[in-house]
């Protein structure tokens, strides 16, 4: 699978996921609302049946009162009475109790405040009448209710009591079909929301699906690229190690073949600048001769003018031949050097790495000296490792460590070493005068150098050290700026496994 097709599959994962959590949002918070204001209308809806049951209750009591006034006045029997006086007892709690129930309804407030009015009237002309019948006096009693009958107060209860129920009921109506639509919605809601979380869930199911295939197409490939991945390795090894043979051989009879057109210029360079010699003492002798004189002695002769100017000319030119050969000889000496140096089997070994670097340190104790540098070591971790190829990596950074310090302030270096996940992490540190980081990959090229040129070598140390750091299954790396030192880390596996490296030389 592409790097792009896996940028749209995380996309598309991402946008459905989020979809998800926004649909579930949606449909927790839309339920949440539904489902509370479906609640409150189905409250209202019970609340409006109560108030509708309230007054119902009220205009029973005041019935039940007035059958029992009725029945005491023809019987003259206690138990009339006494359904009586509970029926009257229980009109005052019922009419307070519909007037809180109705408390939420301008209208019915103004009804309730009618109805009291006739309650009260309705209460005083029962007591009136239980008076008359306590007294004897049945005929006042008979007249009063012919009275109250022909005043139709209760008829007057009853019309107000009918038109509080007929206000209810119409609000029975409204908050029913609030109820039901608020149902409604939240079942509808939470349907949708069910359809579209099944929805994605077969979206998520299909992508799974998908990616599974994709999956599986894309083992089954590498299955395939595997099959002769071993003989391809195994072959393009073999390829590896005849070129990297073939280049070592190649370097070090190039380096060989070098040397004898090299000595051969050193030779007769000696014999030119002998030759010189000779002939500007001749032109010095031949320019001092007297026109009728002897010749001069043979001795030195003082050269003059242009004669001596062409002999400066020609000691420069040859001491600029000199040195170069020179140079060339120590290049075509490191080459060679390092061609062995790549042939060599490395043979590990249990190292105690501090003791190996104390023993450098010790060799290069004069050097340190002279450049008033002191070298602290840390405890290191010991390592299986190559003894030559460890003593070749770390003199050669703990001399450069030296060479490069600021002139004029002691120099400090420090060797520090940890150990992390099967590698020992060593770290040589110095306060010397730093490398420009636009140079820090140039100084592990071969025969290149960085800042200024003031100190002998040839550009191939570090170059070398990469090399042998390589060989033994590890990393080099430097952090370094301009005038604050450098820290050269190498990483190297605890346990080198020789047979792998070896063969791969």
């Amino acid at each position: 699978m592409t790097a792009d097709a896996q940028r749209r599959r995380a996309f598309w994962q991402i946008l459905l996921f989020t979809a998800g959590l926004l649909v579930l949002t949606v449909i927790s918070a839309g339920s949440v609302y539904l489902v509370n204001k479906a609640r409150d209308d189905s409250k209202w809806v019970v609340h409006t049946i109560e108030a509708e049951n309230q007054i119902n209750a009220l205009l029973l009591e005041i019935r039940r009162a007035e059958s029992a006034a009725r029945g005491y006045l023809l019987t003259q029997g206690e138990d009339f009475k006494a359904d009586h006086d509970k029926a009257v007892a229980a009109v005052i709690p019922a009419l307070d109790k519909l007037t809180r129930l109705i408390g939420d309804n301008p209208a019915q407030r103004e009804n309730i405040e009618k109805l009291s009015a006739s309650i009260e009237t309705r209460l005083g002309q029962f007591v009136r009448e239980m008076d008359f019948i306590r007294r004897g006096e049945r005929e006042k009693a008979a007249a009063l209710v012919r009275e109250i009958a022909s005043t139709d107060a209760t008829a007057a209860i009853a019309k107000v009591a009918t038109g509080m129920i007929q206000e209810e009921e119409r609000l029975f109506r409204l908050r029913t079909v609030n109820s039901d639509r608020s149902q409604t919605l939240a079942a509808s809601m939470t349907g949708i929301g069910s359809g579209l979380v099944v929805l994605l869930a077969l979206i998520s199911i299909w992508l799974v699906r998908h990616s599974v295939r994709a999956r599986d197409d894309a083992e089954a490939r590498l299955r395939d690229a595997n099959v002769n991945l071993e003989a391809v390795v195994d072959e393009r090894t073999a390829d590896l190690r005849e070129a990297n043979n073939e280049i070592q051989r190649f370097a070090y009879i190039v380096s060989h073949d070098l040397r004898s057109p090299l000595v051969n210029i050193m030779g007769f360079t000696s014999e030119l600048e002998e030759l010189g010699g000779d002939i500007f003492r001749r032109i010095g002798g031949l320019t001092h001769v007297p026109a009728d004189g002897p010749p001069p002695s043979t001795g030195e002769i003082a050269l003059e003018g242009p004669d001596k100017q062409l002999s400066a000319d020609f000691a420069e030119a040859l001491g600029f031949i000199k040195s170069s050969i020179a140079k060339m000889d120590r290049l075509i000496s490191a080459i060679l050097n390092l061609t062995r140096e790549g042939r060599r089997e490395f043979q590990p070994e249990k190292i105690d790495t501090r003791e190996l670097i104390e023993a450098i340190v010790s060799t290069l104790a004069h050097q340190a000296a002279e450049a008033q540098a002191e070298i602290h070591v840390a405890p290191l971790p010991n390592l299986v490792s190559d003894r030559l190829a460890l003593e070749q990596i770390f003199s050669n950074l703990i001399d450069n460590g030296i060479k490069y310090l600021k002139p004029g302030v002691p120099g400090e270096i420090r060797i520090r070493g940890r150990t992390k996940l099967g590698y020992a992490i060593f770290e040589i540190s110095d306060n010397g005068r730093g490398i420009d980081p636009k140079d820090h990959q140039r100084i592990f090229d071969l025969f290149r150098r960085a800042g200024t040129q003031d100190k002998p070598g040839q550009g191939i140390g570090l170059a070398h050290v990469r090399a042998l750091v390589r060989r033994l299954g590890g990393t080099m790396s430097v952090s370094s700026e301009l005038n604050t030192g450098s820290t050269f880390t190498i990483t190297l596996p605890i346990t080198w496994n020789a047979s792998n490296r070896n063969a791969d030389q």
